[in-house]
C-alpha cells in the first residue's frame, strides 16, 4: 500500500509541476486565424483518421461497398434524363443532354453533400466533442473530406462517360474545371461550418437546410441550361440576382469546361453562356475564400458551449 501511496504522490507531484494550458479558448476574432489554422494542422492525422472512418462507417457491411456512391447520381440521372429530358422535350433543345446533366449532378452533389454532413457533424461526434478537447472544426472538415471522396469517384465516372460518349474540350477551357471545383468546395465549407455551428443550439437548422438544398438545386441550371434563364431574363437585373449565386457559377463554369456539345452547338441549338465567366467565377474564388475566414472566425465564437450543448 506505501508504495502504491508514494507512486500516486510522485505522479500527482509530476502533474502539479507541469504547465497549465488552457484548452477551448476563444481567440480574438480579427487575430486568431493563425492560432485556429496551427491547432488544426497539429491534428491533421486525427482528421485523416476520422475522414476515414467517415467512408467506412457509409458503406460498413455493404456489399458493393463504395460502388453505392455512384447509384445515387445515376438513378437521378436517368430520372432526369427520361422525365425532363425525353418526356418534357428538353434534351431536344440541349445536345449530349445525358452528359450536360451528369456535369451538374456530380458538381450539385460535391455542395450539397458538404453542407448536409457538415451540419450535423458536431451532433454526430458529440460523445468525442464532449469528452475530448480537439478543434472543434475537424468535425466539420472530416464531412468535408468524406463528402471530397465521393465526388472525386463520381467525377471520374463523370469523366469516363464524356471520353466514351462525348468529347472533352482541347483549349483553355479545361482551366475552368478545376477552378470550380475549389471555388465550390471553398464556399460549401464555409457554409457548413457556420450552419455546423448554429445547428448546436438551433437543432431545427438541418431540417431548413434540407429544405433550402431542395430550392437551391432549382435555382441553378442543373437540369435545365442557363440558355432558357437568359432567354427568359433577358440579361436584366433579375439575371444577375440569379448569376450571384456561386453555386450556379461553379456549375455553369463545369458545363463550360466538359461539355463540348454545349459550344459547337449552333442554330436552334446554340447555348448561351454568361459574360465574362471566367472573371465572375475569380470573384467568386477571392469571395468564397473571404467567406470561409469569416465562418471559421464565427465558428470560433460559437464553439465555447458546444459541449454543454450537446
Amino acid at each position: 500500500m506505501s508504495i502504491m501511496a508514494s507512486d500516486a504522490e510522485r505522479r500527482a507531484e509530476r502533474i502539479a509541476l507541469e504547465p497549465m494550458r488552457v484548452v477551448g479558448r476563444r481567440s480574438p476574432f480579427f487575430s486568431g486565424t493563425g492560432q485556429s489554422l496551427a491547432e488544426i494542422w497539429s491534428q491533421r492525422e486525427l482528421l485523416g483518421l476520422l475522414v476515414r472512418r467517415e467512408v467506412r462507417a457509409r458503406y460498413k457491411d455493404s456489399t458493393l461497398g463504395i460502388l453505392w456512391s455512384l447509384f445515387r447520381p445515376i438513378v437521378s440521372l436517368l430520372i432526369y434524363y427520361f422525365a425532363i429530358g425525353q418526356i418534357l422535350g428538353l434534351a431536344r433543345a440541349i445536345p449530349d443532354f445525358a452528359i450536360f446533366v451528369f456535369v451538374g449532378l456530380t458538381t450539385w452533389g460535391l455542395f450539397n453533400e458538404v453542407v448536409a454532413s457538415s451540419t450535423t457533424s458536431l451532433l454526430s461526434n458529440a460523445g468525442l466533442v464532449k469528452k475530448v478537447y480537439l478543434p472543434r472544426e475537424i468535425y466539420p472538415l472530416s464531412a468535408v473530406g468524406g463528402a471530397m471522396f465521393n465526388f472525386f469517384v463520381q467525377f471520374l465516372v463523370l469523366l469516363a462517360a464524356i471520353f466514351v460518349l462525348a468529347s472533352f474540350p482541347t483549349d483553355e477551357r479545361l482551366l475552368l474545371a478545376p477552378l470550380a471545383i475549389i471555388m465550390l468546395t471553398l464556399f460549401s465549407t464555409a457554409v457548413g461550418l457556420i450552419l455546423a455551428g448554429v445547428n448546436v443550439y438551433l437543432r431545427d437548422t438541418q431540417h431548413l437546410v434540407e429544405v433550402a438544398l431542395v430550392v437551391l438545386f432549382w435555382a441553378s441550371p442543373i437540369v435545365y441550361s442557363f440558355t432558357f434563364v437568359h432567354d427568359a431574363l433577358q440579361g436584366g437585373w433579375l439575371e444577375e440576382l440569379y448569376l450571384a449565386n456561386p453555386v450556379t457559377i461553379a456549375v455553369i463554369s463545369m458545363q463550360r469546361s466538359l461539355w463540348a456539345a454545349g459550344d459547337e452547338a449552333t442554330g436552334a441549338f446554340a447555348q448561351t453562356w454568361p459574360e465574362n465567366l471566367e472573371l465572375r467565377l475569380l470573384v467568386m474564388l477571392v469571395v468564397s475564400v473571404g467567406l470561409l475566414w469569416l465562418a471559421q472566425r464565427i465558428f470560433n465564437r460559437l464553439q465555447g458551449n458546444f459541449a454543454q450543448e450537446l
